[in-house]
């Protein structure tokens, strides 16, 4: 289905609006591994993933990721070949000081602390983060209007994903979250795969979808940052 906004970031945004960028160096740790920490730093509830793209190779550069929030303003996270680059877009009169300010620090804190943790931990870490893009890429789907059969699969992804982490099924709240998914994996089942998601279930599963999310945010900052 049609995706007005990245339409709008590749065809206008990216011209014609104000942009403010920082840089990070990867070492100690690959590329994957940054730009995977970089796009949980840059996430929020209030913030929707419209495009991702993964290199094929944990240590070069090719990831992107683009993100619309409801600020209205566009990031733009880029693994490029020695260093990783994030832009934020914003439109004339508005400013961004969020990026140099908060995520840049973050995101240096937790590249250091990350290279220096538990194998297993890190494993853990980057597949709850998994989770966390399957769920942003199901609410586009949603948000998007496209049809049943990829948005079943999609919530199908996030809740397999999530099934496998124990750092995730272990947390408190876990076998909810498994439930709501469980629960929306019927009603979408139900439907006819190939029409469009329906206008009346828009709203219910999109709650759900930010409920989950959010619960899964904290549960990574607090790895992340503990």
């Amino acid at each position: 289905m049609e995706n007005r906004l990245l339409d709008q970031f590749n065809n206008v945004i990216l011209s014609q609006w104000l942009s403010t960028n920082i840089t990070v160096k990867y070492e100690p740790i690959n590329h994957r591994e940054l730009f995977e920490l970089a796009y949980h730093t840059n996430n929020s509830v209030s913030t929707r993933n419209i495009f991702i793209k993964l290199s094929q190779d944990i240590n070069k550069g090719g990831s992107k990721a683009i993100f619309y929030s409801n600020t209205k303003k566009f990031t733009y996270i880029e693994a490029l070949n020695d260093h990783l680059k994030i832009t934020k877009y914003f439109n004339e009169g508005d400013t961004d000081d969020k990026l140099i300010n908060d995520i840049a620090p973050i995101l240096e804190t937790r590249k250091l602390k990350f290279s220096t943790i538990d194998k297993e931990i890190k494993k853990q870490i980057l597949k709850t983060i998994l989770v966390e893009r399957k769920l942003d890429e199901c609410a586009n789907l949603v948000m998007t209007k496209d049809i049943n059969r990829k948005i079943y699969f999609a919530i199908g992804d996030s809740r397999e994903s999530a099934a496998v982490v124990p750092m995730f099924m272990k947390a408190e709240g876990a076998s909810l979250v498994q439930l709501a998914l469980n629960k929306w994996m019927t009603i979408t089942q139900r439907l006819d795969q190939e029409k469009t998601f329906p206008e009346s279930h828009i709203p219910g599963l999109l709650k759900n979808l930010m409920q989950i999310k959010k619960w899964l945010l904290n549960l990574l900052n607090v790895n992340l940052d503990g």
